[in-house]
């Protein structure tokens, strides 16, 4: 296990390092408003440092990090959010810890070490016999001068007295789950029962009338009655310039003709393996010498599939174009439709000389707009380099998107301490480069009642407008009880719609999923008309044509099995509601913002 030693202390060293670097390159050791005192989050009065916070997302950027593509600002920024809520919950555990009076002993340390090997050691290969863990190999490796030499019985036993708490605390929070008979049939029935049924909707038309109806103090009470319902991520609205990477016909041939290359290379003698961990831009399968494992047809863009169809075991096909690039794909074994398979991607880009020419491009556009504090530069860069202006609208959390596209970073910056009028630094990805300005911005949060006024306007004249059809409902239901829904429909000129057959969880195609005509569908019985049913969506009559209730016998045989797996479902939703309700009772203060600030402010 020397070589598992090895590992563990350079990942130490490099984050050290990095974290070092991080903090002088940001002004974060001597001079600066932001000290390693400073902190990022207050949970119920404890302190979460934001040195500790930037060790942990310098640790996960470093795990992340993709070979030869450096992370995007939305990527850093979710780094940065996940590492913050994992830190913030880790203090929130510890102090139900406290509170519950839950500890561990050393001798709990110890038996764990023996007996339940973290994922690190139970999947390390050096531990497994044949491609399964090896208990005897394990314990003569703790038994062993390496495993206390390299730090490994230290690092389990920062593991356990870490994780044996948090295992007492969530046995509690699941003790006494427990699925009755009864409670597993209605599941049973909830997933089996099935309806078809014949309808007649009547959907509200809302026109400028509807809407001048309804009152603004309507609109306050419903507000007031209803604020969680209008909690808003924030949102941005900016301006961005686009200087895309143009694949043309000359670049496509040349990432064809490099890969024929390849392919000589490898029939010449190469190992396809050592080929493709060399080359593919699919680092992946590129690590596992392009291994795509074994699978049914099915896996892959048509393009892929029908060129691996055509190859027999050994054989290794021409260069395959989809939409991800070129691929050269080995059969290793086939067994009916179950294919294993390797390959190697190469991505279609531009040439060096085009590439190059885009840069330049990228550079006057940085020299003229690039952080300018004006912000009819980004207007003015647009016009010199003859590129439009288009407009996004940003959410915050979200990567923001243009046009089915993702447009990178954009977003991470405009909600990270950017002002109005702001632009941005030159972006890039892998298919060009991009800048924006910040026009203008909305903060999250409860929202005042003027910014969803006009929604809710609409739901409530949406719900006047359904009152109104009620009463042509009835008349309509009364009628279909005394002849047929078809007669009725027909003379009321309305078209009756026949569903297919669906079960309580299903969806069905003009009606909302859980709705309340679906589940009147089981109500009913068979060749019965409902009174008028009421939903968001409009008002139903519905007749129930078919019903097929689930197999009891059917039931009793797999009762057991089903109750196991309900439990540990069940166990899992409380344990996820524990958790959500530990984090909404606490009192937590994020400072991010202020830091950031701060940090710009300084900075100028």
């Amino acid at each position: 296990m020397r070589t598992t030693a090895k590992w563990i202390w350079l990942f130490l060293f490099a984050a050290f390092v990095g974290v070092f670097l991080f903090a002088d390159t940001a002004g974060l050791i001597g001079g600066s408003a932001i000290t390693p005192t400073t902190a990022v989050a207050e949970v119920n009065g404890r302190d979460i440092l934001y040195m500790d916070w930037q060790q942990r997302v310098s640790q996960a950027m470093q795990n992340q990090q993709r070979s030869g593509a450096a992370l995007t600002q939305d990527e850093v920024r979710q780094i940065e959010e996940d590492v913050l809520n994992e830190m913030i919950m880790q203090v929130l555990l510890e102090q139900e810890y406290r509170k519950r009076g839950i500890g561990v002993t050393d001798e709990e340390v110890r038996e764990f070490a023996r007996y339940a090997p973290p994922p690190f050691l139970y999947n390390n290969p050096d531990l497994q016999t044949e491609g399964r863990f090896d208990p005897q190999k394990y314990q003569r490796f703790l038994a062993s001068p390496q495993a206390r030499q390299g730090g490994i019985l230290l690092a389990l036993e920062s593991y356990y007295r870490s994780e044996i708490p948090k295992e007492k605390l969530f046995e509690q929070i699941t003790d006494g789950v427990y699925l009755t008979d009864a409670e597993l049939w209605r599941a049973w029935q909830d997933e089996r029962d099935s309806a078809q049924v014949t309808y007649v909707a009547w959907r509200p038309e809302i026109d400028s009338a509807a809407l001048a109806a309804v009152t603004d103090a309507e609109i306050r009470d419903y507000f007031n009655e209803n604020k969680a319902k209008f909690e808003r991520s924030g949102q941005a609205w900016l301006s961005v310039v686009h200087i895309p990477r143009v694949i043309t016909a000359a670049d496509t041939a040349a990432t064809r003709q490099r890969m024929l290359q390849l392919r000589q290379e490898i029939i010449g003698g190469a190992s396809f393996d050592d080929v493709a961990r060399r080359e593919s831009v699919d680092s992946i399968s590129g690590a596992n010498g392009g291994d795509l494992g074994r699978g049914p047809r099915g896996r892959f863009v048509p393009e892929f599939e029908e060129a691996a169809a055509r190859l027999r075991p050994g054989q290794i096909s021409e260069p395959v174009l989809t939409p991800f690039g070129y691929h050269l794909i080995k059969m290793d074994d086939r067994k009916g439709d179950t294919l294993a398979l390797r390959h190697i991607l190469l991505r279609v880009q531009q040439t060096d000389s085009a590439a190059m020419a885009t840069d330049r491009r990228a550079d006057e556009l940085a020299e003229i707009a690039s952080g300018a504090e004006d912000p009819s530069k980004l207007d003015s860069a647009a016009r010199q380099l003859n590129l439009p202006i288009r407009r996004l609208t940003a959410v915050e959390g979200q990567v923001a998107s243009l046009e089915g596209g993702n447009v990178p970073s954009v977003s991470a910056w405009a909600f990270g301490g950017a002002q109005r009028g702001d632009i941005s630094e030159l972006f890039d990805d892998e298919g060009g480069y991009w800048m924006a300005r910040l026009d203008s911005v909305s903060p999250g949060g409860e929202p005042s009642v003027n910014r969803v006024a006009s929604e809710i306007r609409q739901h409530l004249a949406m719900a006047k407008a359904i009152d109104k059809l009620m009463p042509v409902a009835e008349q309509f239901a009364r009628t279909a009880a005394a002849t047929s829904l078809e007669t009725a429909a027909r003379d009321a000129g309305l078209t009756p719609v026949k569903t297919p057959t669906f079960t309580r969880l299903g969806f069905l195609p003009g009606m909302p999923q859980f709705s309340s005509p679906m589940g009147a569908a089981f109500g009913l019985p068979a060749g019965a008309v409902s009174a008028p049913i009421r939903d968001e969506s409009g008002v139903y009559v519905i007749r129930v044509d078919r019903r097929v209730n689930a197999n009891r016998a059917e039931f009793d045989a797999q009762k057991e099995a089903l109750r196991r797996q309900r439990v540990q479902q069940l166990k899992q939703q409380r344990l996820q509601l524990f958790l959500d309700d530990l984090r909404k009772s606490a009192d937590i203060e994020d400072h991010r913002r202020e830091i950031n600030a701060a940090a710009r402010r300084q900075q100028v």
